[in-house]
C-alpha cells in the first residue's frame, strides 16, 4: 500500500465514522422510544377517561397503546441491523468503517427514529380523541335506551378509530423501510 492510498484511507475512513454509526444506532431507539412513550401515555389518558363512562370498551380502545408500542420496536430492529454493520478497527488500529457508511447509518437512524417520534404523537393524540368518542357516544347511547337501542354506540366509531391509527403508524413504517434501505449503503476502506 502506498503512501498515497493510506492517506486517502484515513481521508475516507477517520476516527469520526464509527462514531457517526453510533449516532444512528442511538437515534432510532432513542426516538422510536420517546414517540412510543408519548403515544402510550397520552392514549392511556383517554383509554381511562373513556373507561370511567364505558368500562367494557377499555379492552378494545387499547389499540392505541399497541399500535404506538410498535415504534419502539421499529427503532430497535433498525439499532440492531445498524449495530451489525459498524465494524472494528483492523489490524493496526486501522479503521475500516468508512464515512460514506457512518452518515448513512446516522441518516438511517434517524430516519426510523424520527419517523416513530411523529407517528407515536399521532397516533396518541388521535388515540386519545378517538377513545374518548367512542366513550361518549357509547355512554350516550345507553341513556337513550327507550330511542330503540339495546345497547351502546361505540362500535361505531371504532372502524373509524382503527383506521385512524393503522394511517398513523404508517408513518413509523415508512421510517424503518428507509432506514432499512439507508443501512445497506455501506463502504469500507481497504476492501476492493
Amino acid at each position: 500500500m502506498s503512501l498515497t492510498n493510506l492517506s486517502l484511507e484515513f481521508d475516507s475512513c477517520p476516527a469520526l465514522a464509527p462514531f457517526l454509526g453510533y449516532m444512528g444506532v442511538a437515534s432510532a431507539i432513542i426516538f422510536a422510544n420517546v414517540g412510543a412513550a408519548s403515544g402510550t401515555a397520552k392514549a392511556g389518558v383517554g383509554i381511562m377517561q373513556s373507561g370511567i363512562r364505558s368500562p367494557e370498551l377499555i379492552w378494545r380502545n387499547l389499540i392505541p397503546v399497541v399500535m404506538a408500542g410498535v415504534n419502539g420496536i421499529y427503532g430497535l430492529i433498525t439499532s440492531i441491523i445498524l449495530v451489525g454493520s459498524i465494524s472494528m478497527p483492523g489490524d493496526g488500529g486501522v479503521n475500516k468503517y468508512s464515512l460514506y457508511t457512518g452518515a448513512a447509518h446516522l441518516m438511517a437512524g434517524l430516519c426510523c427514529g424520527l419517523s416513530g417520534l411523529g407517528s407515536g404523537v399521532c397516533i396518541g393524540i388521535a388515540g386519545d380523541a378517538a377513545v374518548q368518542a367512542c366513550g361518549v357516544y357509547d355512554w350516550e347511547s345507553k341513556k337513550n335506551v327507550g330511542s330503540g337501542r339495546k345497547k351502546g354506540g361505540g362500535d361505531k366509531l371504532f372502524v373509524s378509530m382503527v383506521l385512524i391509527q393503522v394511517f398513523a403508524g404508517n408513518i413509523a413504517l415508512y421510517g424503518l423501510i428507509a432506514s432499512i434501505l439507508l443501512s445497506q449503503q455501506v463502504y469500507y476502506c481497504g476492501e476492493a
